[in-house]
Parts: C-alpha cells; sequence; structure tokens
C-alpha cells in the first residue's frame, strides 16, 4: 500500500484509478469486516472513517443497533478539514458500539478479523480502522481514543496510532462516549503518515468549547535526530507478558543507540487507573447516552406509552457492554454512591496527572506498554473484568489528558505485532513524533 505522503503526490486520475481498485480489494476481502460500507466524498486521497464521526449523508451509527438509519445532516469538523486538505472520506469502518470495548466483538455488525490472525481480535474500539491499515486495505484512517481506543488497536494490527493531547483535536462531530476522555486521533502505517495527517485534522474549532485553540504543525520541524531524555518503567511492566518485555528490552537498547538519555522511573499500581477510569467514563457515558431513547433519533421499538416506548427501545437498541456501563454509570453517580465512587475517582485522577508532571519535570518522554500481551484470541477476554484490565497501560494517559503514540516494535513467534507507545507531556506533539521518528528508523519493523 502506497503511503500517505505518497499518495498527496497523486493528479486526480491516478487517485480515482487507485480508488476504483482499493474498493474492488476491500470487497475481496470482506470476511476481515473492517468496512461497515464504502462510500466516497470528493476527488482526493481516500481516508477511512470510524463509525462514530459524522460525515453528511451517511449512516454513522456508531456500531449500534439503535442508530440504525440515523443518516448524519453534517460534517464533523475533522471531516471538513480533511475536505479542505484535499482528502477524502472512504469508507466507514466498523467498532465496538459506542466505543465501548477493546475488541470490536460488541460491533452490531459482528466482530472484525486481526489482519495478520483470522482467529485473534483486532483490538478496540477502532478495530475496524486498524484492521483496514495494517491489512492495506487503507492508505490511512481515523479512530476515536477514550481509554486507548486508537493504541491498542494499532499495537495489535502492527500499525501505528496516535492520540493527540484533549483539546488538540476538535470533538465536534465525534459520538460521545466520555466526553472529558474522547479525542479523535490518526492511524497510519508510519510515523511521518501519522504526522501528516495530525498536521491536517489539529487546530482550533469554535464549535467545540473544550478546544485547546492551538495551530502549530509538527511536520515543518520533524526530526528524527533529536537527543531526548526518556523514561523507562520497569517496575510498571513486571505484569506484562514475555513478548512485551521482549519488545520493551528491544525499543530501550534501539533508543540507547539513538543516543538518548534513559532514566528509570516509577508510577503508581496502575489498577488505581482502571478504578478511576471506569468510574469516570461510566458516568459520562451513562448522561450522553440518555439522547438515546427513539424520540429524537435513529430506532424506536413502540410501546403501549411513552415510558414503555423509551424502555423497549433502549432494551433493544443496545447491546450487553453497552447497558453493563450505563448500569455502573448511574450506580456510581447515584444519591450516597456520588462521594464514595465518582469523587473518589476525580481525585485519583488528579494524582495521576500530577505523578505524570513530576516525571515530564526532568524527561521529555515515557516509554511504556500499550497492552499485557498481543492481539488475544476471539472469546478470551468475554470475561468484562479480563477485558477493562487489558486497558492497564493506556487509560492513564486520557485521565491526564496527554498525547501518546504507538508503534509497533517486532513480531512474535507467532509472527503477531507488538507495539509500545512514547508518551509525552500536554502539547507537546512535536517531541512526540520526533522521538517516535527516530525509533521507528532503528527497530526497523517489517509490515
Amino acid at each position: 500500500m502506497i503511503t500517505l505522503k505518497e499518495a498527496l503526490q497523486l493528479d486526480k486520475n491516478e487517485l480515482k484509478k487507485f480508488k476504483d481498485d482499493l474498493k474492488a480489494k476491500i470487497e475481496e476481502n470482506s470476511t476481515l469486516n473492517a468496512y461497515i460500507d464504502v462510500k466516497n466524498v470528493g476527488e482526493g486521497v481516500p481516508i477511512a472513517i470510524k463509525d462514530n464521526i459524522q460525515v453528511k449523508d451517511w449512516s454513522v451509527t456508531s456500531g449500534s443497533k439503535i442508530l440504525q438509519g440515523y443518516i448524519a445532516p453534517y460534517n464533523a469538523t475533522v471531516v471538513e478539514k480533511l475536505t479542505k486538505a484535499g482528502l477524502s472520506p472512504f469508507g466507514r469502518t466498523n467498532m465496538d458500539e459506542f466505543a465501548m470495548g477493546s475488541t470490536t466483538e460488541s460491533s452490531f455488525y459482528g466482530k472484525t478479523q486481526n489482519p495478520h490472525a483470522n482467529d485473534r481480535v483486532p483490538g478496540g474500539s477502532s478495530g475496524g480502522s486498524a484492521a483496514a491499515v495494517g491489512a492495506g486495505l487503507a492508505i490511512a484512517a481515523l479512530g476515536s481514543d477514550t481509554g486507548g481506543s486508537i493504541r491498542q488497536p494499532a499495537a495489535y494490527c502492527g500499525i501505528v496510532g496516535m492520540k493527540p493531547t484533549y483539546g488538540r483535536v476538535s470533538r465536534y462531530g465525534l459520538g460521545a462516549y466520555a466526553s472529558s476522555l474522547d479525542q479523535i486521533g490518526p492511524m497510519t502505517q508510519n510515523v511521518e503518515d501519522a504526522a501528516i495527517l495530525y498536521d491536517i485534522i489539529s487546530g482550533s474549532d469554535e464549535k467545540d468549547s473544550t478546544n485547546a485553540m492551538r495551530d502549530d504543525k509538527v511536520v515543518p520541524n520533524l526530526n528524527a535526530a533529536r537527543k531526548l531524555t526518556i523514561a523507562v518503567l520497569p517496575k510498571y511492566i513486571e505484569n506484562a507478558s514475555d513478548d512485551v518485555k521482549e519488545a520493551y528490552e528491544k525499543a530501550i537498547e534501539a533508543l540507547k543507540a539513538q543516543g538518548h538519555t534513559i532514566v528509570e522511573r516509577e508510577m503508581m499500581d496502575a489498577k488505581y487507573d482502571i478504578s478511576a477510569y471506569y468510574i469516570t467514563a461510566t458516568a459520562e457515558a451513562t448522561t450522553n447516552l440518555g439522547r438515546y431513547d427513539g424520540i429524537r433519533y435513529g430506532n424506536r421499538v413502540e410501546g403501549k406509552n411513552l415510558e414503555e416506548t423509551y424502555y423497549n427501545t433502549r432494551s433493544e437498541g443496545f447491546g450487553d457492554e453497552v447497558k453493563r456501563r450505563i448500569l455502573l454509570g448511574n450506580f456510581v453517580l447515584s444519591s450516597g454512591y456520588y462521594e464514595a465512587y465518582y469523587v473518589k475517582a476525580q481525585k485519583t485522577r488528579h494524582l495521576i496527572k500530577d505523578e505524570y508532571t513530576k516525571i515530564f519535570n526532568d524527561v521529555d518522554l515515557i516509554l511504556s506498554p500499550v497492552a499485557p500481551s498481543v492481539a488475544p484470541k476471539f472469546g478470551e477476554l468475554a470475561n468484562p473484568m479480563d477485558m477493562y484490565l487489558s486497558d492497564l497501560y493506556t487509560i492513564s494517559v486520557n485521565l491526564a489528558g496527554l498525547p501518546a503514540l504507538s508503534l509497533p516494535i517486532m513480531k512474535n513467534g507467532e509472527g503477531m505485532p507488538v507495539g509500545l507507545q512514547l508518551i509525552a507531556k500536554a502539547y507537546d506533539e512535536q517531541t512526540l513524533f520526533d522521538g517516535a521518528l527516530g525509533l521507528e528508523k532503528e527497530v526497523a519493523y517489517k509490515a
């Protein structure tokens, strides 16, 4: 597959032929189930779009039954920015329902396969986007990351996935899961493409009240030779699999070979991250998903009266995982439990942010695992607790609002990709991309 950088050099006729060939290739590989459907907007370079990002006149359903029949009446800001830059939304990618999941198994459209092994998950919730890029069925894609939903599937599928600083990329037009955590980001074949796509979609937007209103770009100043101080977390990875530990050692050696200064740091037990994340995310999701009632838009299941219509619509429209998170969110916000759970989670979130701030006082980047193991087989994370624990290494980044980038380091003995992430301080995407570009060149991963 050609890179995004190369595709931007193609003329109109070459792009038209490329898109026709790509559509045929997607249809040939339909069993992968990376795409829900393939529509095109404009004459630009094709970019796959996750099914929770609004594209005008497309069916946009967040992978859910409850939104069947909903047609987006407007474009998300990121889609406007894509089209202005000469790129085309091309194809809607599969995802966990309402971005709630780590395997893309909860989608209304059925599971997506991992392009490296069809009996393994592609990760989630942006599993369709990751599988499409990993299988050579997309030049690049957009995903969304609430607790690792770009970085984890990127690691499982052997591609690059980048979560920007909270507020760097407009959330206007993104189907909300947890509004204080969600962020749209690029999923690409290499680090340079991720930087190009990040520059296109990031920037100020008055339609998003949480936007940082910053318009600085990273591509003009990319420097893979820049020398940095990078923190490693030896105790933090004790629970990771041998494959992940091996990749971590390989990455450390690669960073040393490039002349970076490596320092050891410690972080508090990640079990606190998981507790704070799932309380915060489910509480926000409960509120955000209140609008799906069968009255305003989407699917409706009629009842004898208004209350029964609500009940029937939501019972039939939402899948098990979404219901589980709505119940949990209502519980932690309910009278008598709000102080014990939600308030405590916000205090813990503050501690996590302070911990990162302390580490970044004297380091530029942190090297961390993305997931405890390579992509698990279908059904291995059927127990919700096991699925939640698989987010161990990614969720603190969202709680602290930091930028992070996952990139492939090696393949294990079974040929499955192992990815790691670099984490930077807020709004320091330049350092993140510089460090990632250098690491990518040094490890020379073969797809």
